[in-house]
């Protein structure tokens, strides 16, 4: 994180024995990237941290995937994953794996209930809250989310997610390998926000007050259901403590869960379109995450307005639309919780028509969550069934050799 925080108790000198102020004896815990080589915060606990009682195996649902051959552009409908039924779905159990790959793995859930104790041992998140909001429990405190925001949790990091009542919970799930941090290009050299850049500090919102299990669950057994590396990549447990993790008293350093929203990204704009790395919001390793946001059209009389036609030769480019259909796409099919895949290899762009009258626009229509990764993606089979197969003949109108789209995916 760009900027030191503390809550709560804390000794006044690191590393040294601590009681707060009602007179419980305190455990420190050091939460660290790059071993103790790089950012990471304090934590004061009333309880041991590691005291465990019991483990077991968490089966983490269908994750087999397969590579994007022969190479095409796909479309999922991912409204269409979630019956329309009152089922209890949580943001951490019930998540379905959509693209992956060893640096990032891209899951979508729809919740409607509180969510198990959590922990990515593997590597940080970035969740985008499509819809609904939520409160993010964590062991440095709590997180209000809302409609739009991008929700950043760093490796380890024990929490839970609480949905409000304004409807389903629908997120958009990145999960790193590695850590997600704000752009280099963004941050002078001591870690601030430099002038100009699209964000700043005051668009983050930090963990607030310090949050404490209830006094009758304090000393329960309790479940923490954890995502860590195994043989084959990603795999899961569910660890037991003798004790609520929620028993920080105070912590401190740069290292904690944030969220900040789509609406306070101020992209540049100019005489004509900007690239999509003016969007950027975070970077990870093999991955960079961009915000398309309402922007000031470009004012040259014969810009075009929408993206123009490219070959991202070393990206696989992942679109997530929360806001209908943007111009680019429009009559594609797109719409609210369509992901479209574009890969690498593959020169892609919008529809003719709407690059030819892109530059009557007066108003934008490019609004989207954008991944795009360094290593190519692989298609989970999960999704399968919500595949618009037509979708890579939708700039040309015809299906393989010849045939219509409806042709192409009949039978």
């Amino acid at each position: 994180m760009p900027h030191y925080l503390a809550l709560g108790e804390m000794p006044a000198k690191k590393h040294t024995l601590f009681s707060t102020s009602r007179g419980e004896e305190c455990f420190e815990e050091f939460i660290g990237e790059e071993g103790f080589s790089s950012t990471g915060s304090l934590l004061y606990h009333t309880r041991v941290p590691s005291s465990l009682v019991d483990s077991r195996p968490w089966d983490l649902g269908a994750t087999t995937t397969k590579e994007n051959r022969p190479l095409l552009p796909h479309h999922y409908r991912l409204h269409d994953l979630v019956p329309d039924d009152d089922e209890p779905r949580d943001a951490v159990r019930d998540r379905v794996l959509v693209l992956g790959n060893s640096d990032v793995n891209i899951r979508y859930v729809s919740a409607n209930t509180a969510s198990p104790l959590y922990s990515n041992a593997v590597g940080d998140e970035v969740v985008f809250v499509e819809s609904g909001s939520a409160t993010l429990q964590t062991v440095f405190g709590e997180v209000e989310v809302r409609q739009g925001d991008n929700v950043v949790i760093p490796r380890v990091t024990i929490h839970r997610w609480v949905p409000g009542d304004d409807g389903p919970l629908r997120l958009y799930c990145v999960e790193a390998a590695g850590h997600i941090n704000p752009p280099a290009k963004y941050l002078s050299r001591f870690g601030q926000f430099l002038e100009g850049s699209p964000l700043t500090e005051r668009d983050l919102r930090t963990p607030t007050a310090i949050l404490l299990a209830p006094e009758d669950q304090a000393d329960d057994d309790t479940e923490v259901y954890v995502k860590h590396r195994g043989d084959d990549g990603v795999t899961g447990s569910v660890v037991v403590y003798d004790h609520h993790p929620f028993d920080v008293v105070g912590w401190d350093g740069q290292l904690y869960p944030y969220a900040f929203n789509y609406r306070d990204f101020a992209p540049v704009t100019g005489q004509l379109i900007q690239p999509p790395p003016t969007y950027q919001i975070l970077e990870g390793d093999g991955f960079v995450v961009c915000n398309f946001v309402p922007r000031m059209l470009e004012y040259h009389p014969r810009a075009i307005k929408v993206p123009y036609y490219h070959s991202n030769v070393d990206s696989d480019e992942v679109m997530f639309y929360f806001a209908g259909e943007t111009a680019a796409r429009e009559g594609s099919g797109i719409r609210d919780g369509s992901v479209s895949l574009h890969p690498a290899g593959y020169t892609h762009g919008p529809g003719r028509k709407a690059y030819l009258e892109s530059v009557n626009h007066t108003e934008s229509k490019e609004t989207a969550f954008m991944v795009d990764t360094f290593r190519p993606l692989r298609l989970a089979d999960a999704v399968a069934g919500c595949e618009d197969t037509r979708y890579p003949w939708t700039w040309s109108g015809r299906g393989p050799l010849g045939g219509s789209p409806a042709e192409a995916t009949a039978g």
